[in-house]
């Protein structure tokens, strides 16, 4: 499985006004795991210079996190469905699973801006 991990410490700006971490925060690492992973893996990939769009959104927040708290962010790609991509993001604090997301994201040709339908292998080739 292609993983990605990458560990934060919750500071004072990830704090809401609750005095937990803001639930828009995860959206935005959400995103940042995403694009890191690909980052990393696309020089392997005959669509490295394609565009990633984000189609759908889940997230599920199961407990808070607080300031002090460290997070674990680990993200993978699952198997493509159709034109989606799904990519799972998920968040542990002390190895427990507290928020978990879903997204389904969708390959644009950089030129032409049209949807690119994924081979049900691709992942493969990034490995």
């Amino acid at each position: 499985m292609l993983i990605h991990e990458k560990e934060i410490l919750i500071t004072e700006e990830f704090i809401d006004f609750n005095n937990h971490v803001n639930n828009v925060q995860y959206v935005h690492w959400v995103e940042m795991m995403a694009a890191e992973h690909w980052d990393l893996r696309k020089h392997k990939s005959v669509h490295k210079n394609e565009i990633w769009f984000l189609h759908e959104h889940n997230i599920q927040y199961k407990k808070q996190v607080f300031l002090g708290d460290t997070l674990l962010m680990r993200t993978y790609p699952m198997k493509p469905v159709g034109v989606k991509q799904p990519r799972k993001v998920e968040f542990y604090k002390n190895g427990e699973l507290v928020v978990d997301s879903l997204t389904h994201w969708i390959l644009l040709d950089h030129q032409t801006q049209k949807i690119i339908r994924l081979d049900e292998n691709w992942l493969e080739t990034l490995k």
